[in-house]
């Protein structure tokens, strides 16, 4: 089955790919998620608007991503949230939540899309998030909870 990518998938491709994969996984995960719609003769000229819009969201190469990560490292980052006894949060913190906390703290803005947030973060404390810059960079951006 042809597919054309709307989003990142890990270890298949980016938006506006252009991929081969089987029937099942296709139709059953990729196409009902939103991740993919079925490849036409038209729906080629919607890649290029698609990998337009990637593009400018992108890092253009692998130098300036390895510097933003850099930066993103280099300093703790900090998230004020309301929490109840225990240190236990009131909901979780969303990646947009860490993209507003590192633009406050004076870092470069990022694609809430690229943060990876690996466990729901939902107590006070420090965390570790990482953020794809690059298909060869991530940064680990250190993120404090602190009671808010």
């Amino acid at each position: 089955m042809k597919l054309i990518l709307v989003q990142e998938v890990p270890g298949l491709g980016a938006p506006g790919d252009v991929v081969e994969v089987k029937d099942g996984y296709g139709r059953n995960f990729l196409v009902p998620q939103g991740y993919a719609i079925a490849w036409t003769k038209g729906g080629e000229k919607q890649t290029l608007s698609i990998r337009q819009a990637r593009d400018s969201r992108e890092f253009r190469d692998l130098d300036s991503a390895n510097d933003v990560r850099a930066r993103l490292e280099a300093q703790p980052v900090q998230l004020s949230a309301r929490a109840g006894h225990g240190g236990r949060l009131f909901g979780a913190i969303t990646p947009a939540d860490v993209v507003a906390a590192v633009v406050a703290s004076g870092g470069p803005e990022v694609d809430r899309r690229r943060i990876e947030v690996r466990q729901p973060i939902k107590t006070l404390g420090e965390h570790r998030v990482v953020v794809r810059l690059h298909p060869e960079v991530a940064a680990t951006v250190t993120l404090e909870v602190v009671p808010g």
